[in-house]
């Protein structure tokens, strides 16, 4: 099993920066990525890395204002979120998938572990 806790979140104004974080337990996976789910709609994919190779993929919405990274030494996660928009305000949570002989993933249904989530509410 991967334990994974993320934290970061916060309140921001329209235009402002935050840093979120995702502490995994173990580093016996593929890929990590994150999604984030708003009031009423479904969960969505954000972005991933993978977690040997560092390779990045980052959805359409967020590409040039989010970078996911990661420290090996740490066993950590991030995702840098700048000029944050109201539109990004949800739930953000990490995922992990275990295994795959892809460099990242993007569905929820291939991830095998999640976080707890934390709330990041831009306003305008």
């Amino acid at each position: 099993q991967v334990q994974l806790v993320e934290s970061g979140g916060g309140s921001v104004q329209a235009g402002g920066s935050l840093r979120l974080s995702c502490a995994a337990s173990r580093r016996t996976f593929n890929s990590c990525g994150w999604f984030r789910q708003a009031p009423g709609k479904s969960r969505e994919f954000v972005a991933a890395i993978n977690w040997r190779g560092g390779n990045t993929y980052h959805a359409d919405s967020v590409k040039g204002r989010f970078t996911i990274s990661r420290d090996i030494s740490k066993n950590m996660v991030y995702l840098q979120m700048n000029s944050l928009k109201p539109e990004d305000s949800a739930v953000y949570y990490c995922a992990v998938a275990v295994s795959g002989g892809r460099q990242y993933y993007t569905r929820l249904s291939d991830h095998d572990y999640w976080g707890q989530g934390t709330q990041v509410t831009v306003s305008s």
